[in-house]
């Protein structure tokens, strides 16, 4: 069987999946620095990712339909059209690649779609659109005729789910997700869709494994503080946000201060830099924009396709000092592996890791698909049966 990801970037769902056993055999970007990150890591002495890298647009996929079964087919749609920093034009702006993406499910009949895109998707003002996407899912075969609007395709779609005797194709669920909730060290809220061909069961999306609450009752015991040997002077006074009665399900979230703790100090010239990992001056702090605290999860790491404005992508340090994050701490802050390096000036890495799943993230919702769509479908009819 293979796995295919479409919209690659800098590889952090791909690693991720990897991590979950997905080895996905074709990864589909058209950025020539992504590219050459992704051929760089597949290809080193000890490579992070596992496949070939298919160099082009995405409107030029063609698939044989005697090849090989698609498992999985991934992908993290283009974010801009459903933005809230974006232009709002959705369904109307050429850089929606929804469009693409159902007709390379169609193409492909995975067992299984994986989705990501920015929580701006879901605002009722793209609701609508939102919705006819979800349908599209369920009912794939179900194709736009040339020309059509969505809107009208959309009425065809509806027409046929409420016909008698309808089923649907694909099982599909949807879920707003913050990564801080999951072990990332960052809050970064995202919406992810799962569509599981219907004889392969149905998908559950995995619960909290973090949480602030969790945070805050370690800092108000002194644990937080004492584990990371943090000077009284520096400690936080902390007011709990929600009752902390019984014992929590959920450990802390993770902060800066732990991702980070580790890593070499930062060279000062990128020159002589270990893996993305230097000084960037510049960093400037006005309303709005102050950086993140090294103790609480870092706000969300941003691509900065115009340049990284003030503000951004920037932290307060232990010195108290207001600086950028390191191309490398924002890497790690993505939970991409130490190793996984990225190609390109400054501008182009901050954008592979901007755009990026987390590859935590990733490799936790992959574990729950994972077993479902990687045995005979049979065994799931089975499964779910005795499960009744």
């Amino acid at each position: 069987m293979l796995d295919v990801e479409l919209f690659a970037g800098g590889g952090g769902m791909a690693v991720g999946l990897r991590a979950a056993g997905f080895y996905p055999a074709t990864l589909y970007e058209r950025d020539q620095q992504s590219c050459a990150t992704l051929r760089y890591n597949l290809g080193a002495a000890k490579p992070t990712l596992i496949g070939t890298v298919n160099e082009q647009h995405i409107e030029k996929f063609l698939w044989d339909s005697s090849s090989e079964e698609v498992r999985l087919l991934a992908a993290g749609t283009p974010c801009q059209p459903f933005s809230l920093g974006g232009s709002h034009k959705a369904h109307d702006d050429p850089r929606n690649l929804f469009p693409d993406l159902l007709r390379v499910a169609r193409l492909t009949r995975p067992r299984a779609v994986l989705v990501e895109n920015v929580r701006g998707l879901i605002r009722p003002l793209f609701r609508s659109y939102f919705e006819y996407v979800l349908r599209q899912l369920e009912c794939p075969s179900i194709a736009p005729r040339p020309g059509e609007r969505w809107f009208s395709h959309d009425v065809r779609i509806r027409e046929c789910q409420v016909s008698l005797g309808y089923e649907p194709e694909y099982r599909v669920e949807y879920h707003s997700l913050d990564a801080a909730d999951f072990g990332v060290p960052q809050r970064r809220f995202r919406v992810f869709i799962v569509a599981l061909r219907r004889e392969f069961g149905a998908f559950d999306f995995p619960k909290p494994t973090h949480s602030r609450v969790a945070l805050v009752a370690s800092k108000q015991t002194g644990e937080y503080w004492d584990l990371h040997e943090v000077p009284k002077r520096q400690r936080e006074h902390v007011e709990a946000a929600l009752p902390l009665n019984g014992t929590s399900s959920t450990v802390p979230w993770i902060t800066v201060r732990q991702a980070l703790k580790d890593l070499p100090k930062p060279t000062n010239k990128e020159s002589n830099a270990w893996m993305n990992h230097w000084i960037i001056d510049g960093a400037r702090t006005y309303g709005g924009h102050s950086g993140s605290s090294l103790d609480w999860p870092s706000k969300t790491i941003k691509a900065g396709v115009h340049g990284v404005p003030g503000g951004e992508n920037t932290l307060i340090d232990s010195t108290g000092r207001f600086r950028y994050y390191t191309l490398r701490e924002a890497a790690r802050l993505q939970t991409f592996p130490d190793n996984h390096f990225f190609s390109g000036a400054r501008i182009h890495v901050t954008r592979q890791i901007g755009n990026a799943v987390p590859c935590v993230l990733a490799t936790i919702l992959g574990r729950a698909l994972h077993p479902l769509i990687s045995r005979n479908p049979k065994d799931n009819y089975t499964t779910n049966a005795n499960t009744h």
